[in-house]
């Protein structure tokens, strides 16, 4: 059996015709330019823009130069933040414990 070189090709969902298509997001139509998947590039975009909010809690940060009363009232703040979580979290088990 000879080795056949497959080709993709997509119709555009604007001037409905077919393109060649590498199954890229970026992939774009050979007649009007616009792109053969946008739904793939618009949940790409989206999962780069909530990238940084997976990170977990976002305490606020106390830099080493920051002065004394600053460091200060930065530390009483991440206290009640982290106090916050922990008692969001401890809600959150208990409506779960309840629930079961």
């Amino acid at each position: 059996m000879a080795d056949k070189n497959f080709i993709s090709t997509k119709k555009c969902p604007v001037c409905q015709q077919w393109s060649h298509w590498q199954q890229q997001a970026t992939d774009r139509c050979e007649h009007c330019g616009k792109l053969l998947d946008p739904r793939t590039h618009e949940e790409t975009r989206q999962r780069a823009a909530t990238e940084h909010l997976r990170g977990g809690i976002q305490l606020v940060e106390i830099y080493p130069e920051d002065g004394g009363l600053v460091r200060f009232f930065k530390t009483i703040v991440r206290g009640g933040q982290l106090l916050f979580v922990a008692i969001l979290g401890f809600i959150v088990w208990l409506v779960t414990a309840l629930a079961a």
